[in-house]
């Protein structure tokens, strides 16, 4: 005859999130931050998460960890603490675990800590290794750092099928 639910949600209660973790990057354990491929930026972008890009980026490229899908394109810089790039980017590249994917297309210097180049890679700038200390302080966003190294043209079997 009287129903006291009236107005109360039937649903069963939803437990709340666990909070956010912190990684030592500064990235949110779990977390990414897709641009996919019909998106274009223009202008630069940071995230804390890691990064996938598949689309256009005309800016520059601060992230913790970035993917970079063969077809995208980035026109800036690149600052991460470890990258897969596939694509082509035009410009600088500091990472400090670099890999470099036989699809890539790579016009600036490159600053790494380790890096791997699959055949068919293709770099049009100068290499320079960094150090431990130097990699450190790449991950934190700083002013404009000077690079000092020398020319090199790396292309790892251009004419691979």
């Amino acid at each position: 005859m009287f129903n006291n639910n009236r107005g109360r949600d039937e649903r069963p209660a939803m437990p709340p999130a666990p909070p956010m973790q912190q990684q030592s990057g500064g990235a949110k354990r779990g977390m990414f931050s897709v641009l996919g491929p019909d998106v274009i930026v223009t202008g630069n972008v940071t995230a804390s998460a890691d990064l996938h890009i598949d689309g256009r980026v005309e800016g520059d490229v601060n992230c913790g960890s970035l993917a970079q899908g063969a077809d995208s394109q980035i026109f800036g810089s690149v600052t991460a603490e470890s990258a897969r790039l596939a694509g082509a980017i035009e410009g600088t590249v500091r990472v400090r675990q670099l890999t470099i994917e036989r699809s890539a297309k790579i016009s600036g210097d490159v600053e790494y800590e380790n890096i791997t180049i699959e055949n068919g890679g293709h770099i049009d700038g100068r290499l320079k290794h960094m150090s431990t200390v130097q990699a450190a302080a790449a991950a934190a966003p700083a002013g404009p750092r000077p690079v000092e190294a020398t020319p090199l043209h790396v292309a790892a079997n251009e004419h691979a099928a």
